[in-house]
């Protein structure tokens, strides 16, 4: 039996729905909102002032306008048009202003950076609030929003804020339930999928579009263009390791290994009947802000499959002791119960120290985060296309392997 439309589970604001209605209007969503590779290279150029420089990550204008193809091949509304047209053309300036800064400070590119620590996980398993957490450690840096969105921008920090404002915070005006499942704000920790949209080669853009024609991931280039943001971020300032968040991670490990080999991982684990269908809940909630028309059961079929498959095979490869860097696991029925305590035992399997103030910030910061201040993201595992009950069986290895308990 087919899974429910996104149609029947939310309702768009009158405002959406009206500016959607400009397509009957006009021909079509193209006619309000074109998308053109041309003109989007030459706006961006206008902008930013200066023309493009090579940061390192190879040809990214073929995979600009692979991508931009491939957004023709999408059936995205008149909002989704917009937001998707900010987006290619915000990150093309964002290239130009990068590539700037580094040439005209050439010893950036020859910055390292140093032993970053990755928090991983499939959706709704912690990992943005282990982000938030480990955040608070005073001898990390987290990459906040509005500094790598606009990195090399010669806006001051109040105008990137407002810059960054429309791709933060936009999301959840588009369909305010987005709020519930993911909060994103100009000032807070962005995850790595955002800082390197500008690759065009990475996760973002496989996340917000349903068919890619013939454009392809590069991860690569994308840890190249990610490498080249976080150097000019932290460029003039004291050396610091970073701290950066990506589920999709879980699929990359030997590319972020390659990328930056002393890295370190902080892995979080919940219950795969919560996090799966979370995982297909907020992908497909993240693709109905650009469009009518979202799979959900070809959703459900290939994330199922993916995450699955990579719990497994890192759960085996720390099992046989063949994964490439160290651990810290985060297991989300302890943060729950303990932050602190939970943190801190990640942190000792890491070898890192747990200082007294990073966890007095720590008990501030969840005494004074407002609970449910967004309503809570509620779903079951039949409502996404999963049985519980079947996915726990097939998954009962990774449950054993890291002793994850199960959540009725």
């Amino acid at each position: 039996m087919p899974l429910r439309p996104m149609a029947d589970r939310y309702e768009r604001p009158a405002w959406v729905r009206r500016l959607n209605l400009m397509a009957d209007a006009t021909g079509g969503a193209s006619s309000v909102v074109p998308i053109v590779a041309d003109e989007l290279l030459e706006s961006a150029v206008a902008a930013a002032g200066h023309d493009f420089e090579d940061l390192g990550d190879g040809d990214w204008e073929s995979r600009f306008r692979l991508l931009v193809a491939a957004v023709g091949e999408n059936d995205l509304h008149v909002v989704g048009r917009m937001l998707t047209r900010e987006e290619l053309l915000r990150c093309l300036i964002t290239r130009i202003h990068l590539g700037r800064v580094h040439r005209v400070e050439p010893t950036m590119a020859e910055a390292p950076i140093v032993a970053p620590l990755a928090v991983v996980g499939p959706a709704r398993s912690g990992t943005t609030i282990t982000f938030e957490l480990v955040g608070l450690d005073a001898t990390l840096r987290t990459p906040i929003a509005a500094d790598v969105i606009h990195v090399g921008s010669p806006l001051d920090d109040a105008g990137r804020h407002r810059a960054a404002e429309c791709e933060q915070e936009l999301w959840a005006d588009v369909q305010p339930e987005f709020a519930a499942v993911h909060e994103l704000r100009s000032d807070l920790p962005v995850e790595c999928v955002t800082i390197a949209a500008p690759s065009f080669a990475g996760s973002h853009w496989m996340m917000v579009l349903q068919h890619l024609g013939d454009w392809t991931p590069d991860p690569a280039a994308d840890f190249a263009l990610h490498r080249a943001v976080l150097q000019a971020a932290q460029f003039g300032g004291e050396p610091t390791s970073w701290l950066i968040k990506t589920p999709a991670y879980l699929l990359s490990i030997d590319d972020l290994v390659a990328a930056y080999p002393d890295v370190t991982v902080l892995q979080t684990h919940r219950d795969p009947a919560k996090t799966m269908p979370s995982t297909v809940s907020t992908t497909a909630l993240v693709q109905w802000l650009r469009t009518d028309h979202v799979d959900v059961d070809a959703l459900a079929e290939v994330i199922g499959a993916v995450f699955s498959g990579a719990l497994s095979a890192v759960a085996a490869s720390r099992a046989d002791g063949s994964f490439p860097v160290p651990v810290g696991d985060v297991r989300f029925t302890d943060l729950i119960a303990d932050p602190s305590a939970a943190i801190s035992r990640a942190y000792a399997e890491l070898g890192r120290e747990y200082r007294p103030d990073h966890a007095a910030a720590i008990d501030r910061y969840v005494r004074d985060k407002p609970k449910g201040k967004f309503g809570h993201h509620r779903y079951t595992a039949d409502d996404w296309g999963f049985d519980a009950d079947t996915l726990r069986a097939e998954m009962q290895d990774y449950l054993d392997r890291v002793g994850i308990e199960i959540e009725r």
